[in-house]
């Protein structure tokens, strides 16, 4: 397969223009190192993932930093810590845009130091698993919706015949081995293995630390320190409710889904698509797949994502609200092939709290319809979303 041109590509080559730095973070996999190389090949690369090259940058910053003057890409720039503040140093003293490109698989260690030391030098951008738009660049575009979610986006699985199941077991078993670790000291892998498959029976529900707790039989503050590990590492994201300017008779828990729905078949047992047309969690699946690919878009613009949900005390509920500042866009997610009326039951109840300018149902079929009451598109045309957002 050729190298994709990943959608991110141009904001990353004008931000290179504005800053002294810019950061690359996404989850293992996801192409930051072929994004990098690929958008600036003339840029020496270095990766802090060897031994003997981090334990140079570790003993020896000042001389490990002099072979690059002109600047240089850093992959997996986390490993080494307390070489940020030498790269503040030298960033101050050259004074010029483009210098270094950092990236990094393990967002909280990476913010974190860039927080402290190269705040104002830094522009953040967040890579993750390839999107539907970018497949379609090279006539990867799955054949059907249970395929789209069986295969995610990791660029490795498009790359070679591996089996998606086989790879999915070996990368959350690097995940867990390797990151985890690194970001926290986990004694009991098992525990936490089971809390993974957990979170996935759970997609798309709001998350109840509580209930997990007690379903793995460990402490709150455990699960919930955990769950902040899977975020860091994008395995996990938690959508925030959006609750601004009604009522106090509002949800205000998050709900959980995973960046990827190749983690959540495998996690779940799925070995086969088609077992994802009666699994009794696929309308789960779909909801995740797409806001999966909501997130990607505004990721891949450099934004952070404006999505939310709205759910009231009585049930009520829209499963995607995108805030635009002066309105609110609402997107319902149905996994069935045939429109019926009752999809549109909590759209029509939101035109009467608010009238939004657009409403929009996303669904598995496969054409497009105007309704009066929504927009109704087909997974496949996400793009006629992104177009009005």
């Amino acid at each position: 397969m050729e190298i994709v041109k990943r959608d991110i590509s141009s904001k990353l080559k004008r931000l290179v223009k504005q800053y002294p730095i810019v950061s690359v973070t996404g989850p293992r996999q996801s192409g930051k190192t072929t994004l990098v190389k690929s958008c600036f090949p003339n840029k020496p690369y270095v990766s802090l993932e060897d031994p003997d090259v981090r334990i140079f940058a570790i003993d020896d910053p000042r001389s490990f930093l002099k072979q690059y003057e002109i600047g240089a890409i850093f992959d997996e720039v986390q490993n080494t810590p307390d070489l940020f503040s030498y790269v503040q140093t030298m960033v101050d003293r050259k004074n010029r845009n483009g210098l270094f490109i950092l990236t990094g698989s393990q967002n909280f260690l990476l913010l974190e130091k860039i927080s402290q030391t190269l705040a104002g030098r830094t522009a953040v951008l967040r890579l993750l698993p390839y999107s539907l738009n970018e497949l379609s660049k090279v006539n990867k575009f799955p054949a059907n919706v249970y395929q789209a979610i069986m295969k995610g986006g990791y660029p490795r699985l498009y790359q070679s015949r591996t089996d998606v199941h086989d790879w999915c077991g070996n990368y959350i078993q690097t995940y867990i081995e390797r990151d985890v670790r690194t970001i926290q000291n986990i004694g009991n892998l098992q525990d936490f293995q089971r809390l993974l498959s957990l979170c996935a029976n759970r997609v798309g529900q709001l998350i109840n630390l509580t209930s997990l707790a007690n379903d793995c039989s460990l402490s709150h503050n455990t699960v919930k320190s955990w769950i902040s590990v899977l975020e860091a590492s994008y395995i996990i994201f938690l959508l925030k409710p959006h609750f601004k300017n009604f009522n106090k008779r509002l949800v205000k828990t998050p709900k959980l889904y995973f960046y990827d729905t190749a983690l959540v078949c495998y996690l779940l047992g799925i070995k086969d698509e088609t077992e994802i047309i009666n699994h009794y969690n696929r309308g789960a699946l779909f909801e995740n797949f797409i806001l999966s690919e909501i997130v990607k878009y505004f990721c891949n613009k450099g934004e952070v994502p404006p999505v939310y949900f709205w759910r009231n005390k009585t049930g009520h509920e829209i499963d995607c609200l995108i805030d635009k500042g002066r309105e609110l866009i609402p997107v319902e997610i149905k996994s069935g092939e045939t429109v019926n009326n009752d999809f549109f039951r909590n759209i029509k109840y939101w035109h009467t709290l608010t009238k939004p300018q657009e409403s929009y149902l996303i669904y598995g079929g496969g054409e497009d319809q105007k309704r009066s009451i929504a927009n109704v598109l087909s997974w496949s045309n996400l793009n006629n979303l992104f177009a009005r957002i």
